[in-house]
């Protein structure tokens, strides 16, 4: 059975001919009863009764009633499709970490979701390791983080670029600083993030170039929970500048400016190589990608 048998089977219900249904199909007459024909084969029954005036018998009635039903779903869906590409909608889940959440996303998505209120989005809380690992086995659409060294198997772009600081309680002794080197903070608690973020791997790095072996007190999965550590004066933390730029304002947390910390680090989208990008996906990247840099890093 295709849909042209049941487009067939319609109009000659309302021509109650087979030549009148050929001219308005664009079909001869033969191509016409040969539809009819296969169908009746197919369901073992008689739709039409063939002597004039041509009317449906009692199984084509029923057959015509699921016809038209089926002819209105599909001409539904062309719409619904039509739509789709016309006005972007769907659900879209994104995997970001707890500080971007926080930080970034309620500007982007305030404007988007104003924007685009037929797009659904769902925002998943997960350390850096997690996102890669999640947009690769298809858990997440999107990514937003720190970009990893190049991935094949991933689609990236950088959205804006951040920097790692060293933070204390003002009530801290290193408090009167305002400039140390890494050297000197060899023996001070270390409060860190946990070994599968991004940031904690930039800082074990570091420290193993300089051959320094931290003083880790507590060890914590994401910045908000370090910070609320390193307020209450239970020792230092590196983390990324943008997650602690509403404490620096309000002056619960003073930053101390570390030369070997003064490198950027991309943040940007990520998503599968190769993967179907629905039209939520395809308006919300051109939306992502298309922000300046100030969108990101703006006061809040």
């Amino acid at each position: 059975m295709n849909l042209n048998q049941l487009e067939t089977l319609l109009t000659i219900s309302k021509t109650m001919s087979f030549r009148k249904a050929g001219e308005l199909l664009n079909l001869t007459q033969p191509a016409v009863s040969a539809q009819i024909k296969s169908l009746e084969d197919e369901f073992s029954v008689t739709l039409v009764d063939r002597n004039q005036p041509v009317t449906l018998t009692d199984s084509g009635r029923v057959f015509l009633e699921h016809a038209e039903l089926i002819l209105r779903t599909v001409d539904d869906l062309k719409q619904r499709l039509a739509d789709l590409q016309q006005t972007p909608q769907g659900h879209i889940h994104i995997g970001t970490t707890t500080s971007i959440a926080m930080q970034i996303l309620p500007r982007v998505l305030f404007y988007f979701q104003d924007s685009f209120p037929k797009i659904k989005t769902t925002i998943h809380s997960m350390t850096s390791s997690q996102i890669m690992a999640a947009v690769e086995n298809g858990n997440v659409d999107l990514g937003i983080t720190y970009l990893p060294d190049k991935n094949p198997a991933l689609e990236t772009s950088t959205l804006y670029y951040d920097t790692f600081q060293l933070i204390v309680s003002p009530r801290h002794p290193l408090a009167k600083f305002s400039h140390l080197t890494l050297d000197k903070l060899r023996n001070i608690p270390f409060i860190m993030l946990s070994p599968e973020t991004a940031g904690r791997r930039f800082v074990d790095q570091l420290f193993k170039d300089l051959d320094i072996t931290p003083n880790i007190v507590m060890e914590l999965s994401s910045s908000e929970e370090v910070k609320r550590m390193v307020e209450l004066n239970l020792g230092a933390a590196i983390i990324s500048k943008m997650s602690a730029s509403n404490e620096l304002r309000l002056g619960t947390l003073k930053v101390l400016n570390v030369t070997e910390l003064d490198i950027t680090h991309p943040v940007g989208v990520v998503y599968k190589s190769g993967r179907y990008l629905s039209s939520a996906m395809q308006q919300f990247l051109r939306d992502l990608k298309g922000m300046p840099e100030t969108q990101f890093l703006g006061s809040e």
